[in-house]
């Protein structure tokens, strides 16, 4: 047990501490195009365990809270990027040059969206490699067996049936129709089927299932009860491997987006949410399957980072993107006074979910053990 915990906190602190670097890095590169001074370039909270200093006067450091980064920059109070008043008042000319809060509004917007873009990139970067060396697997959406009692077989669904839409949305590979279906539990959807030279329209409720992931943990998930045996085995060129890297970091996106509104609205259980001990826990299952796993885990966690940061809450990079998409649009910032209230609120909110999240990673553990 001591061992198992230990690779999965090695895992995590290795993993996590990688995607923060290309995060920040992305902070980093483009404030020291735009020439912003940079204090400090910190991997985790708290105090410093190791570190130096570059020929330009960063401090590069790695903390004893190994759970998110920051990048100092010239003229900021703290690593959330809150201005310092008090310094920017006795600044001179010089010194201004090289601070980012005098950077005009369209270069501190570059700075502050070059975290959450890296993600994606590096995102890409990896499925780009992944679709080159393993090429693509397309399963056809054609009913293979069909389980009896399932949704399916009290559907009529028949032996060679093609499903070529749901709810209007054109199905073309098997794994579409599945994250469908396994998101729709005991709801009605509309399926467009063919079968010989016919379109056929059948409405079916897919039947909560319980299941087991590949790490091992149950899940209640909608199974409609079919199979399919036709695979398609495509060999990718770099050119069309980027391509397919492309798509899969923006469904992956997309996806992440819909289940935070779907979180929001009500139709998904906030328990379905995890912290920093799943991370942990998937981070050390997924080492002992094997680099590609790996690197295809790295690459889910990179986009959330980047979809997680994108969203509007102030001390997340979307919200100083929101104050500064507002300053360049009405000419002038937004009043400092609704910033600050606006940090202590965004703070709140994520000490919050990291405190809620954590909570509902402990009480899985114990209620699966």
């Amino acid at each position: 047990m001591a061992q198992l915990i230990l690779q999965n906190l090695f895992s995590f602190i290795a993993i996590i501490s990688l995607l923060v670097f290309v995060h920040e890095f992305g902070h980093f590169f483009v404030a020291r195009l735009c020439c912003v001074a940079i204090e400090q370039f910190s991997i985790g909270f708290g105090s410093e365990i190791i570190g130096f200093t570059d020929k330009k006067g960063t401090r590069w450091k790695f903390c004893a809270i190994p759970i998110g980064g920051y990048v100092k920059m010239y003229g900021d109070k703290n690593g959330a990027s809150m201005p310092d008043r008090e310094a920017i008042d006795k600044m001179s000319e010089q010194e201004k040059q090289k601070s980012f809060i005098f950077k005009n509004v369209y270069q501190r917007i570059a700075i502050v969206a070059a975290g959450p873009a890296i993600n994606f990139l590096f995102a890409i970067v990896i499925f780009t490699f992944l679709f080159k060396i393993n090429g693509l697997n397309t399963i056809l959406p054609k009913v293979d067996t069909i389980i009896i009692n399932s949704a399916a077989y009290e559907a009529g669904l028949q032996k060679n049936d093609e499903i070529m839409a749901i709810n209007d949305q054109e199905i073309t590979d098997f794994n579409e129709m599945r994250q469908i279906v396994e998101q729709n539990a005991d709801k009605k959807l509309i399926f467009q089927i063919k079968r010989n030279d016919k379109i056929l329209q059948k409405e079916i409720t897919p039947k909560f299932h319980e299941s087991t992931n590949i790490f091992g943990e149950k899940q209640r998930i909608g199974l409609l009860g079919i199979t399919s045996q036709e695979v398609l085995h495509h060999n990718l060129n770099i050119f069309q491997s980027f391509c397919q890297a492309n798509l899969e970091t923006f469904n992956i996106s997309k996806a992440i987006f819909v289940a935070i509104g779907e979180l929001i609205t009500g139709k998904r259980d906030i328990k379905e949410l995890g912290g920093p001990i799943k991370i942990a826990k998937y981070s050390g299952k997924t080492v002992s399957m094997g680099i590609i796993v790996v690197l295809w885990f790295m690459a889910l966690i990179s986009i959330n980072l980047g979809v997680m940061n994108l969203l509007p809450i102030p001390i997340l990079d979307g919200g100083h993107l929101l104050f500064y998409i507002f300053e360049a649009i009405f000419g002038k910032p937004m009043p400092q006074k609704i910033q600050q209230i606006g940090f202590r609120i965004g703070f709140s909110l994520i000490l919050t979910l990291m405190i809620f999240t954590t909570y509902n990673d402990i009480t899985q553990i114990f209620s699966q053990n």
